[in-house]
């Protein structure tokens, strides 16, 4: 179970003309419990969402309120909660860090204490499942960008974490591969809270937050959450 209460981040703005340094809020203070198994977070660019998804793993801390996942709190206790949820990123380049796909998972599976025998073992495995284990010895950079989002789907859920946390997780994909993506994380046990701007994806959550100037608007069902989105922005537009 996610909790957030009163969760806020602030961050420090660019100087005025006289030098003087504001606080700029990035996300208001924020209550809600999120225990559903897939969650949407939808809103425009630069509105918050991100904000709010890093919160829930610790990579962003709250200036002020708590956040907690099964009772333990990010900023106290944050190595035990990214055991618990992974995050899986826009563009996969920002966390692909080894050579191979096999020595990426390998580098994924090292903080299960297990021997390097087994942590190839089962990086041989996890590539497998995720169709990638023909892709194991070839060049990360060599991959195709639908790959390089599965390898980095497959290094998450390698540690099989209990929430995965995905911030727009298909938007550099061409259609094919969203589609091998969403099939992916619709099949999954684990709770999945995912930031997208794909308005079908987030019709096929159990429930959806809309976020705007830092602040969660709406937070109900999706026919209801979309059409409050879909209000926003063409109001915006005007």
């Amino acid at each position: 179970m996610i909790e957030l209460v009163d969760a806020t981040v602030t961050a420090y703005g660019p100087p005025d003309d006289r030098g003087r340094t504001g606080v700029v809020t990035l996300l208001h203070p924020t209550t809600c419990t999120l225990t559903e198994r897939r969650v949407a977070v939808i809103g425009a660019n630069g509105s918050g969402k991100s904000t709010l998804a890093r919160l829930l793993n610790g990579l962003v801390r709250p200036s002020a309120g708590t956040v907690t996942v099964d009772g333990l709190d990010t900023v106290t206790q944050g190595a035990q909660v990214r055991r618990r949820v992974g995050f899986c990123f826009t563009d996969p380049d920002a966390q692909l860090v080894m050579p191979t796909p096999l020595e990426d998972v390998a580098l994924s599976l090292r903080r299960l204490d297990l021997a390097p025998a087994e942590r190839t073992r089962r990086a041989h495995a996890v590539l497998a499942r995720f169709g990638l284990a023909e892709r194991a010895e070839v060049p990360v950079h060599a991959l195709s960008g639908g790959q390089k989002q599965l390898l980095a789907l497959a290094g998450v859920l390698a540690t099989e974490p209990t929430i995965l946390v995905c911030d727009e997780p298909t938007t550099l994909l061409d259609l094919r591969w969203k589609r091998v993506v969403d099939d992916l994380l619709d099949g999954l046990d684990q709770q999945v809270v995912q930031v997208t701007h794909d308005l079908d994806a987030a019709a096929r959550a159990d429930r959806v937050l809309v976020v705007d100037d830092g602040r969660v608007v709406h937070d109900g069902d999706p026919a209801s959450a979309v059409e409050q989105y879909v209000a926003l922005m063409a109001g915006g537009a005007r």
